[in-house]
């Protein structure tokens, strides 16, 4: 049974819900489940409270609805927010709350014809790893992005939807840095937020309020004689081409960049005015990635997936498949599931992909250039965790898009 649940149930409760008492529960069984986010929002007749378990949202507990308020308002105290306004959006952070493990909040709250809905993002530092060998990565990519990130120079990008775990995967990439190279390297990042504090890394966090921009502060950053410099996202042309041009100018950049695709990367920053020969120039190599649930190692069984989703593996493969799929039990709060690893596609920049990109070639062409030249495809990978009994035929298709085999 969760706290909150417990706490409902109890004495003093029946007597009257103490909303500060509530709101702790709720928060310490969301980090006791390892959640990365609580979801607050009210229904038609019950305020449901849904936490984000492996990259799904599931049921925790139903509150009454008339306690919304007083939960929202709890919220803005710990967020600094303010508590009497009601038809706004507002966003705030909350500092590190050693009852709980030392964990941090970033509280949103939105309005919406039912009440305002609450979402509360988890940072856990005991929860949070950036050692770049613990997030699954293949051996080949591991090796791939290794020599990536110890170069001198060069555009490196990290492309998937969003919880996909790109931040993550440059985080740790910076960190690894800072452990080879100590003191004698100057690092510097500029994010929309930043999420984690890194030691020895200089961080910026982007205020449009103040008109500090990604492109503002990375042409200021340029003077700051860094090494290495991460930028959270390329949203616009002008921030594409500052860092194409710092990848050209002796520094190593990282950055994410939304796009279906690694391939896919290239026309996005085409349709963002970059000319091809900068491109083919700057870029040095382009991660793809998603995140998979990993099947629970206590419940996990044998199971034959439905015939539709088994003609998408090829014949030879079925053979010796040893497709598992967790039952559900305590242990994995009834979801088969326990834990996500990355499951990754990794394009390297060579001199045959230069040439395609130099003649505009489209995406599809440029996925068959890198695949003709030994990148294996997010689907293959993923497959290949599938068919091993590491998680369910179903996951690879709910996170892996059937264009994309």
């Amino acid at each position: 049974m969760s706290e909150t649940l417990r706490y409902l149930q109890s004495e003093s409760a029946q007597a009257g819900v103490e909303i500060g008492t509530l709101v702790k529960y709720l928060l310490m069984d969301a980090v006791k489940a390892k959640a990365s986010d609580i979801h607050i929002e009210p229904w038609e007749s019950t305020l449901a409270v849904r936490i984000r378990l492996n990259g799904v949202l599931t049921e925790l507990v139903h509150l009454p609805l008339e306690l919304l308020e007083k939960i929202s308002g709890r919220f803005k105290v710990l967020a600094n927010l303010v508590t009497y306004q009601t038809s706004l959006p507002q966003e705030g952070h909350a500092p590190a709350d050693p009852e709980l493990g030392g964990i941090e909040q970033r509280i949103s709250i939105f309005p919406t014809v039912r009440g305002e809905k609450i979402v509360v993002r988890i940072f856990d530092p005991s929860n949070r790893s950036f050692d770049l060998g613990e997030l699954g990565f293949d051996d080949d990519i591991l090796q791939q992005f290794l020599k990536l990130i110890t170069k001198p120079s060069g555009l490196i990008l990290l492309t998937g939807p969003t919880g996909s775990g790109k931040t993550t995967a440059m985080y740790s990439a910076l960190y690894t840095l800072v452990q080879r190279a100590g003191s004698s390297i100057s690092i510097a990042t500029v994010e929309d937020p930043v999420e984690f504090s890194l030691p020895m890394v200089a961080q910026a966090q982007v205020n449009l309020a103040q008109e500090f921009t990604y492109p503002r502060a990375l042409r200021s950053l340029m003077r700051q004689d860094p090494q290495v410099i991460m930028v959270g996202e390329i949203r616009d042309p002008e921030t594409a081409a500052i860092a194409v041009q710092a990848g050209l100018t002796g520094h190593l950049v990282m950055s994410t960049i939304h796009s279906g695709s690694t391939a896919g990367v290239f026309a996005r920053l085409m349709n963002m005015d970059i000319e091809p020969f900068l491109l083919a120039s700057s870029v040095s190599g382009v991660l793809g990635l998603r995140l998979l649930r990993k099947n629970c190692p206590y419940c996990a069984q044998p199971y034959e997936p439905e015939p539709g989703f088994l003609r998408l593996v090829p014949l030879e493969e079925r053979e010796n498949a040893e497709f598992r799929r967790g039952g559900g039990c305590d242990q994995c709060l009834d979801t088969g599931f326990s834990g996500r690893h990355s499951v990754a596609e990794m394009l390297m920049v060579n001199q045959p992909f230069r040439d395609a990109v130099l003649d505009k070639a489209p995406t599809r062409a440029l996925q068959q250039v890198a695949v003709d030249h030994g990148m294996r495809t997010m689907w293959q990978r993923g497959l290949r965790r599938a068919l091993t009994g590491q998680t369910t035929l179903e996951e690879i298709l709910r996170v892996i898009s059937v264009d994309e085999l």
